[in-house]
This record gives structure tokens, C-alpha cells and sequence, in this order.
């Protein structure tokens, strides 16, 4: 089989190439350029894509560069932007992997006469009873990434390898050491790869984003301080408020902006002022088809999934009801679903901001 495998310059993605290898593939490793701005972490620099080349020699295979560049632009950093502008909390990382790690990636396969597409990622592909393939967690729990590859269909599954799903993150960097693999120690990347960390998201989105100061207030509206940039503020935040210490800790609970506002405010209190019984989700993807019924949510990476019920309306809009009231969600973040045994992926989208 011809595989094009995704190699970021990771530990994981070089096992990856090295395991199809292994079992007789014809495997060409594959580096995506996306940002063209400065960039000093990620999968976007370029020390990364020089790792990714030089894995490939050690291991003997082809290595293309493919440049998506504007793609990314268009579909990860200007909504990334955007969101901030109006009040959301976007997730970068999901939406590279909806857009370019695996539909522009696919189609890029699919013109060079590739099989399949495979990436380092910690999940795995299993089967219902009836053949259909379904997306499940990776055997390292605390690594598992199926959480951000939750918009992975049927069809896309019947043709995605994920060869270091079935071990944990210890064991890849075991067999990348045997293997003399370069990328055997390198640390995984935490932080978003079009962002410096010298630059921070302050620093990237303050010539992007005209700020607004705001007010702090408490829930009787009493003024507690102010916020430089409202656009910076996200649900649930208790740092960088501007608040004096010593008091009880504060955490926001709501941010008041909009046409209907004339002064934005940002709205503090306590954590029993953040629980909610029910959020809604939009903009859903599914696996097989619309779900029903009880179901685990997820609404981080590396969150504990929640016992909720879930119904769909004409729209398509999800309503997540808990059955024990959860903190509210940053809308814009992303709500996926998985069944009621924690094992696979039903589907997901994005937290609606409130009515």
C-alpha cells in the first residue's frame, strides 16, 4: 500500500513512518509549510521541518515539503483571529487538523495516487460490529488525541493509519531510540506553532485586533478594576484580571460586549456563579450520523469526560443536558461526544455562546 505520512518533526510522526515501513509499505513522509510568519515552536518551525527531513533519511523513504501556507492562513489563523475579535475561544490546533492535516492533505494524496494518509497522532481506528470504522481513544490514556481529530468521518477513517495508537508515548520513545530516530528525546510542542513565545497572544493579536478596554465587575455591578483588551478575556479565567489579591478568588463568568453594550464588562464571581445545567453546540460533526440519548462529553483535550443527554434540533443545533450541573464552557471551544463507555468517537462542535 502507498502511504503518505504526516511527519511535523515529532517523536510520533517519525515512528509513525517507521512502523509502515516496517510492515512493507511504500511510505513517503510529508512535511506541511503552513505559517510563513515567525514562528520559534510547533510543527511550523523550521527546525521541525529540517527534523522531519532528516528522520526520513534515517529511515530510507522520499520526503516532499507541501506548501499550504495560504490555506492555513485562511482556515486557522483568520478565523483564530476573528474569534477574538467577537468574544470567542478558538482551538487553532483542531481546526489545522479538520482543514489541512487531513482534508487538503487527503486531496493531496488523492492526486499523487496514494492508498491512505497516516499521522503521528495518540488514537486509533477500530470497527463496529458491523464493519464500520470508528475513531477510539489511544491506548496511553493521558496522551490520547482523539479529542482533536473528533471531525474525522466514515469516509475519511476508512482511509487514515494511526500506527502508534496502540502504544503509549513512553514505548514510541523506546523504539525511536532503538531505532537511532533523532527525534527520540525532543520534547512535544504545547503551544500554538504560529505563535512565538517571545510574542505570546498579546503580543500576535495587537496588530491584528483593535482592543477594547473593559470594567471588571461583580455580579452586583459594583466596579472591581479594569481590562485592557475584552478581546483577551475568556470564560472561566481567574489570572490576569487586574485584580488586587488576598480577596476570594474570582473567575469570569460573563463578558458583556456587543451592540447592545455601550461599555464592555467583564463579570466576576465565584464558581458556583460558572455551573450551568446544559450548553448548547453548533456547527456539529458526526462519525456515522446524528446521535441521541445519554453520551460522555468531553470539553478539553485532556478533560474527564461528563455523563450528559444529548437531543438535536431542526437546525441541527446539540443540547447537552448534565446530569450534575458542570462549569460553563468558553464558547468557540470545542464539545466532543463520545459513547456512553468512553471507548470511541460519536461526533462534536463548538460551545454556542449564551441566548
Amino acid at each position: 500500500m502507498r502511504v503518505l505520512v504526516g511527519m511535523s518533526g515529532g517523536v510520533d510522526s517519525s515512528v509513525a513512518a517507521a512502523l509502515l515501513r516496517d510492515e512493507g509499505h511504500e511510505v513517503v513522509g510529508v512535511t506541511l509549510r503552513l505559517w510563513g510568519g515567525e514562528s520559534d515552536t510547533g510543527c511550523c518551525s523550521v527546525s521541525d521541518v529540517d527534523d522531519a527531513r532528516r528522520v526520513a533519511q534515517q529511515l530510507g523513504i522520499d520526503h516532499v515539503v507541501f506548501n499550504f501556507s495560504d490555506d492555513f492562513a485562511e482556515h486557522v489563523v483568520d478565523p483564530y483571529i476573528d474569534a477574538h475579535r467577537v468574544g470567542l475561544t478558538p482551538n487553532p490546533c483542531i481546526e489545522c487538523n479538520r482543514h489541512l492535516k487531513f482534508d487538503r492533505l487527503m486531496d493531496r494524496a488523492d492526486q499523487l495516487g496514494f492508498d491512505a494518509v497516516a499521522t503521528g497522532h495518540h488514537a486509533r481506528i477500530g470497527h463496529h460490529d458491523d464493519g464500520r470504522p470508528r475513531l477510539e481513544r489511544g491506548a496511553d490514556r493521558p496522551k490520547d488525541q482523539s479529542y482533536v481529530l473528533h471531525m474525522l468521518d466514515e469516509a475519511t477513517l476508512h482511509r487514515v493509519l494511526l500506527p502508534v495508537g496502540d502504544f503509549t508515548k513512553d514505548e514510541v520513545r523506546a523504539l525511536a531510540q532503538r531505532l537511532g530516530l533523532r527525534t527520540a528525546a525532543k520534547p512535544d510542542s504545547q503551544d500554538v506553532c504560529f505563535i512565538p513565545t517571545t510574542q505570546g497572544r498579546r503580543g500576535f493579536l495587537e496588530d491584528r485586533v483593535p482592543f477594547t478596554p473593559a470594567s471588571v465587575v461583580d455580579r452586583n455591578g459594583s466596579e472591581l478594576g479594569t481590562v485592557t483588551a475584552v478581546e483577551l478575556v475568556t470564560l472561566g479565567q481567574r489570572r490576569g484580571l487586574g485584580l488586587p489579591g488576598g480577596g476570594p478568588v474570582r473567575y469570569v463568568v460573563d463578558v458583556e460586549r456587543g451592540p447592545h453594550t455601550s461599555t464592555p464588562k467583564v463579570v466576576v464571581g465565584d464558581a458556583d456563579a460558572l455551573l450551568t445545567n446544559a450548553e448548547r453546540v453548533g456547527q456539529v460533526t458526526w462519525v456515522h450520523g446524528p446521535v441521541t440519548g445519554r453520551v460522555l462529553v468531553q470539553s478539553s483535550a485532556h478533560g474527564e469526560p461528563v455523563v450528559g443527554d444529548i437531543t438535536v434540533d431542526d437546525e441541527g443545533i446539540v443540547e447537552v443536558t448534565w446530569h450534575l450541573r458542570q462549569s460553563r464552557v468558553a464558547p468557540g471551544q470545542s464539545m466532543v461526544l463520545y459513547d456512553a463507555d468512553d471507548c470511541f468517537v460519536i461526533g462534536g462542535g463548538l460551545v454556542l455562546p449564551r441566548r
